[in-house]
């Protein structure tokens, strides 16, 4: 593997000091510049006490700085745990604590909502970006010569993503519990994957505290590579940005592409994307149609699919192998097993629908949940670990996935779990009980629909206000339907899968849609 990999970001600074390793908006930071102000901020990060091995949230929107705090973390060896910035006060405190983040960076934007989380936490740093009062980003930097002591880059981040659980409590997702050494073999790992150069333009479209676009950007810096930065995503300032930068490769979820595609042609062939050489996608069912459709939009692309999670990477299939097995994730990648296992955790049959299991490579960072042994033992079987996803091998080995065990909503690309929904509604005095799921969506795979029983007239509306003022914007539901009465068991447990069935009626699976 070539030297440049070493160590990343620090040696870029070196040997290609003056290219841009990030993009956004007009501004652009070299390799030498990110590797200056990250120097700076690793000190001054020091001065506040912050020791290796412990953990740093982030607050942030996209933006240049998300990529300052990891490529500083990766140099003082903290773990950055990313904070989606859309959550609520109590979802926030709950994240910060039990990562026991010891430093927070936020946007100035979020100081309220970060500060109100803090109030019964002690000995928690902030800083603010975007600020210029005592807690500044900026004054940090500027506190400490970035010469002063030079502090180099491992190459790749340790990141602990908190992804959601059934129990409607977030989970983080630790690998090899801070081992530092391991991040970056990851990182090589992911470049061999996916053919990665440092002549590649990666355009950063989705949100950063999402396990996708961080990691390809972070790849991108590993390798040289440029990113452009997209603060939120358009399809218009999409196709802008790939025009305009000669963007060769990007991460993107299935809604970005039904996004585009409903920009008339006549408008998308405005734009030259004719340097657009690999995309990979992730995180939702694709449509069969809309995944054509940006074939024949993209000619000289390769579109490639990846199945994996928070925990781990499973399977990838390419175009030419999707055409041929239509719904299909694809194989293993290299050095990874997949097994199709019952709920005994006994292998099942080819072609028989079952538990999918995940091998990772020999020697490879093995995850545990942070704070629940109980959750980590009933992930991995042996070597072998599962999300809760269900599917099948067919006889050339490639997986299709056909349904999840677990109640998870997938909008958009993001995961939603509907028991912290439930919690939330059945908090309201109104509510004598609930059930949350999702239904059949052509744009975002999936929307929510709650469907409550009450004890005393009420408006829908209240109870969406009352979501909309606990949790975060994404997880309230789109659709809410006051019942008499929800179909039970005879033991009294909700229909959930019942009701859920029957919106999906008409749907072939609720994982691969047509």
């Amino acid at each position: 593997m070539n030297d440049t990999l070493n160590r990343g970001v620090s040696d870029h600074a070196v040997k290609i000091p003056d290219k841009p390793a990030l993009i956004f908006n007009d501004e652009s930071r070299t390799f030498r510049e990110l590797d200056d102000r990250t120097n700076s901020l690793g000190l001054a990060v020091r001065s506040l006490g912050l020791l290796e091995g412990d953990s740093i949230a982030i607050m942030l929107p996209n933006g240049i700085e998300w990529f300052e705090v990891s490529t500083m973390a990766d140099k003082v060896h903290a773990a950055i745990v990313p904070v989606n910035w859309h959550l609520k006060r109590d979802e926030i405190a709950y994240i910060l604590d039990d990562s026991n983040a010891k430093l927070i960076i936020a946007h100035a934007d979020f100081e309220d909502q970060v500060r109100a989380a803090l109030e019964n936490m002690h000995g928690r740093k902030l800083l603010l970006v975007g600020s210029d009062g005592p807690d500044s980003y900026e004054a940090a930097i500027a506190s400490s010569a970035s010469d002063a002591v030079k502090i180099v880059t491992t190459g790749y981040p340790h990141v602990v993503y908190y992804t959601s659980g059934t129990s409607g409590r977030p989970k983080g997702v630790s690998h090899d519990a801070f081992d530092f050494t391991k991040p970056l073999s990851n990182g090589i790992g992911q470049v061999q994957l996916w053919w990665w150069s440092e002549h590649d333009i990666n355009i950063c479209n989705g949100p950063a505290y999402h396990a996708g676009p961080f990691a390809y950007t972070s790849v991108a810096l590993l390798i040289g590579a440029t990113s452009v930065i997209l603060e939120r995503f358009d399809a218009h300032g999409w196709l802008n940005a790939v025009d305009r930068y000669r963007v060769t490769r990007g991460f993107m979820v299935p809604g970005h592409f039904v996004r585009i595609l409903e920009v008339p042609a006549q408008e998308r062939a405005e734009y030259d994307l004719s340097s657009l050489e690999l995309i990979v996608h992730a995180a939702a069912p694709c449509p069969i149609r809309v995944k054509q459709e940006m074939m024949e939009l993209l000619p000289n692309c390769q579109i490639w699919e990846l199945y994996g999670a928070s925990e781990g990477g499973a399977t990838r299939i390419g175009p030419d192998d999707w055409k041929r097995k239509l719904g299909s994730v694809g194989l293993p990648w290299p050095g990874v097993g997949i097994a199709i296992r019952d709920d005994k955790g006994n292998e099942v049959l080819t072609g028989e629908k079952g538990i999918v299991y995940i091998t990772p490579p020999t020697g490879s960072s093995k995850f545990a949940y942070r704070n629940d042994d109980e959750k980590t033992g009933e992930a991995w079987i042996g070597d072998s670990f599962t999300v809760g996803d269900m599917g099948y091998l067919d006889e050339d080995g490639y997986l299709f996935l056909s349904d999840r065990i677990s109640d998870m909503i997938i909008r958009g690309g993001v995961n939603i779990y509907p028991r912290e929904i439930e919690e939330t509604l059945l908090k309201h005095p109104a509510v004598v009980d609930c059930v949350v799921f999702g239904v059949p969506d052509p744009r975002f795979n999936e929307l929510i629909k709650a469907m409550v029983e009450v004890r005393t007239p009420t408006d829908p509306e209240e109870l969406l206000e009352w979501c909309r003022s606990r949790i975060a914007d994404f997880k309230v539901p789109h659709f809410l339907e006051i019942v008499p009465e929800l179909p039970r068991t005879p033991t009294g447990k909700i229909l959930k899968r019942y009701l859920r069935d029957q919106h999906w009626a008409d749907q072939p699976s609720s994982v691969n849609t047509a």
